[in-house]
């Protein structure tokens, strides 16, 4: 029988990343599988169910018989329903026909990237951050060029760094608050201050705001709300964290009308439509009751405080209070390991499960990221975790 040669693949395939979250998810998986005790403080999504009234307009439009094809860009009704949240929350006028509504943000956020980039465009962006921001640049041929973001600052990247960054092939600009993997947030001099900066280059905003409603107090400020700035401005947003639906998928961009007709042939290229009873769902969503996420929020708060006062009491470890999502971030450059041989070690050694800061860009070296999507009982049995092994393994 003759041999056959290893299948080649495309060279585009190279320059692909993926997510850090999924691939320890998959170490952890395979360790319980083997008998051992594993936290999971890793994965970014709520650990709550779906609120009980959008689980059963799902429920209503199955048996309703919503289960065919839809017009690609999303039907009317939810359309409408989202127009009416973004114009009331960001103070914008919306049409339903600059909105575009997607199995999840990132579809949204690659036929975004892939409609306004061409091969050799620079798209800046914080480091470090959500990795699929660098990584799809790069596989469609532009280049991310990314600001480093400083503890110091909050880990807002300023409209300061945001101008060092660019050059003449600088197409467009990339936000994200609050802020994965930081819990930082921008203020709103700074969203202010990058509008304009945007606005006299002619650059494209990707503003990613599906972390908008859990935040802190600070409160959260749209770019998407700048005079001006919706005419080369996306907003990224979607169900997956503020109402715990990450497997709905369900997801939308508001962009201008242009760039949402060209979107469309985008979607009919690829998934054709999302599914048609989630986003009768997600209309429930937004015009439904609200208890169930500020109870979320409520929840999120109480465990941050909690694990940021813990946390603190760790030798060689510091952490900022994040102002939004639900991640934190703590330093710990004083431990003397760097951020992937701690992630390594506590997951093989202290079971557990969390993310090397580097997972999110070369700017996250010296920190890791934690998830608070899980128990107040289970964090506090990681952490104790995390500092019984620290404490054996003193700084070298």
């Amino acid at each position: 029988m003759p041999v056959l040669a290893p299948p080649k693949f495309a060279s585009r395939l190279r320059g692909i990343g993926t997510e850090g979250a999924f691939e320890v998810l998959a170490r952890a998986r395979a360790l319980e599988a083997q008998g051992r005790s594993v936290i999971h403080l890793e994965i970014g999504e709520p650990d709550f169910p779906t609120p009980a009234n959008i689980t059963e307009a799902g429920i209503r439009a199955l048996h309703a018989g919503e289960t065919h094809y839809t017009p690609a860009p999303g039907i009317l009704e939810l359309r409408q329903a989202i127009a009416e949240y973004v114009s009331r929350t960001r103070g914008v006028a919306v049409n339903p026909a600059q909105v575009i509504v997607g199995p999840g943000a990132k579809p949204v956020l690659y036929w975004t990237l892939l409609s306004l980039l061409e091969p050799g465009d620079e798209v800046v962006y914080p480091d470090p951050s959500y990795p699929l921001y660098e990584s799809i640049a790069a596989f469609i041929g532009a280049r991310p060029v990314g600001v480093r973001l400083r503890e110091e600052d909050g880990f807002a990247i300023t409209p300061e760094a945001v101008e060092r960054a660019l050059t003449p092939r600088t197409r467009m600009i990339i936000l994200n608050s609050p802020h994965n993997p930081t819990g930082g947030m921008l203020p709103r001099a700074s969203v202010r201050a990058i509008a304009e900066l945007a606005a006299a280059r002619g650059l494209w905003v990707l503003s990613d705001e599906i972390y908008s409603r859990i935040h802190y107090g600070a409160g959260h400020h749209s770019i998407y709300a700048e005079p001006g700035i919706a005419d080369h401005c996306i907003l990224l947003d979607g169900y997956s964290k503020t109402y715990a639906m990450t497997g709905w998928r369900l997801g939308y961009g508001v962009m201008p009308l242009g760039l949402a007709e060209a979107e469309q042939r985008l979607i009919i290229n690829t998934v054709s439509c999302t599914a048609t009873f989630t986003q009768w769902a997600g209309i429930e969503a937004l015009r439904g009751d609200q208890q169930a996420v500020d109870a979320m929020v409520a929840e999120f708060r109480r465990r941050r405080d909690h694990c940021h006062a813990e946390l603190n009491r760790m030798p060689g470890i510091t952490c900022r209070l994040p102002e939004g999502a639900f991640y934190l971030f703590p330093n710990i450059s004083r431990t003397g390991f760097s951020s992937r041989e701690l992630q390594e070690k506590l997951l093989d050694e202290a079971g557990v499960a969390l993310l090397s800061g580097t997972a999110f860009g070369a700017g996250g070296e010296g920190y890791l990221r934690i998830s608070i999507a899980n128990s107040l009982e289970n964090l506090s049995e990681g952490l104790r975790r995390i500092r019984r092994w620290i404490e054996q393994h003193p700084a070298r």
